[in-house]
């Protein structure tokens, strides 16, 4: 069975992969004719998720370093599961939080091997910059390194972080328009634990307003108006996400393909794909606030119009 990558950056207001697990019917497809690694952002939708047994579910930090050569990947079952909690978070939210975590544990057998609330508040911000893209800070990055350490400690394989945000989403962004606000500061916060202890790990905000809206919004960013919480989805995701370590099973020798929206090539895995001569296949219906197209690369980087015409030519 070949292996293909299918990733969509998250805060750059992809349309499709840019609001909540809405790339995941696709990535879902590939994966029953591939192996397939994705991005946290291809497929998680809240309380949903769109992961399957057949995709390797890697954060992006690990992944820009499994396509530099730095880490393989071998593929994993049941991991040990630490959780974060930001000490910021209200007693009330962090409850629905902990009901929903046991719940995942009690439904689909996830291994939640401890959790720890950080010693100080986390302390998130984010905004869109002028590019358009999501962005933010962290304030203290320090108090989840001391948290996870804890973790890790305990047996934890991969790590869930829980942070508190501010409450705001935005009314583009719930009209199907815009970019999803936290994604950029979602991924700092991701990058930042996988980069000091190279371990799966995956980020979901939480918001003091937990209540659940009743307006109809944009059908793709859904799953996460009717959720208090949206930490089911990464739990998900991390139970079988794959080890990194040096000498893996898996190294960018054996990628066959990588997948991208069309006009957001800019990143390590297109170009290291590129070095090798492998296909990168940017698809023109999924554009993002980017203005990377496949023009300005070699004869590897290939324009298809659609998912659906993709995955037929691949098969």
């Amino acid at each position: 069975m070949k292996t293909g990558a299918f990733i969509v950056p998250t805060g750059i207001g992809a349309s499709i992969g840019g609001f909540a697990g809405d790339a995941s019917f696709w990535a879902r497809k590939f994966s029953e004719k591939f192996k397939l690694i994705v991005n946290p952002n291809v497929v998680n939708a809240a309380c949903f998720s769109g992961i399957t047994e057949n995709m390797l579910y890697v954060e992006g930090y690990s992944l820009d370093e499994f396509f530099k050569r730095k880490i393989n990947l071998t593929p994993a079952n049941h991991n040990k599961i630490g959780v974060i909690f930001d000490k910021s978070i209200s007693k009330s939210v962090l409850n629905v939080h902990i009901n929903t975590m046991n719940a995942v544990e009690t439904v689909y057998g996830v291994d939640i091997c401890a959790y720890e609330i950080t010693d100080e508040e986390v302390g998130v911000e984010f905004f869109i910059d002028k590019s358009g893209a999501s962005m933010g800070n962290v304030n203290n990055l320090e108090t989840l390194k001391r948290a996870a350490q804890k973790l890790i400690e305990k047996g934890a394989e991969a790590i869930a972080i829980v942070c508190h945000f501010p409450d705001e989403q935005g009314d583009d962004y719930a009209g199907g328009v815009g970019v999803d606000p936290v994604g950029g500061v979602e991924a700092i916060i991701s990058h930042y634990i996988s980069k000091e202890f190279k371990i799966p790990c995956a980020h979901a905000p939480a918001f003091s307003d937990i209540s659940i809206s009743t307006e109809i919004v944009d059908k793709r960013c859904s799953a996460e108006y009717i959720t208090p919480t949206f930490l089911p989805c990464i739990l998900l995701g991390l139970n079988n996400a794959p080890k990194l370590e040096i000498n893996g099973e898996i190294s960018i020798n054996d990628v066959d393909f990588l997948i991208i929206p069309y006009n957001a090539l800019g990143g390590i895995p297109v170009l290291e794909m590129l070095k090798l001569g492998k296909p990168v296949y940017a698809v023109k219906e999924n554009e993002s606030v980017l203005n990377v197209t496949p023009e300005i690369f070699s004869n590897n980087c290939i324009s298809i119009n659609s998912y659906q015409e993709l995955f037929t030519i691949l098969n």
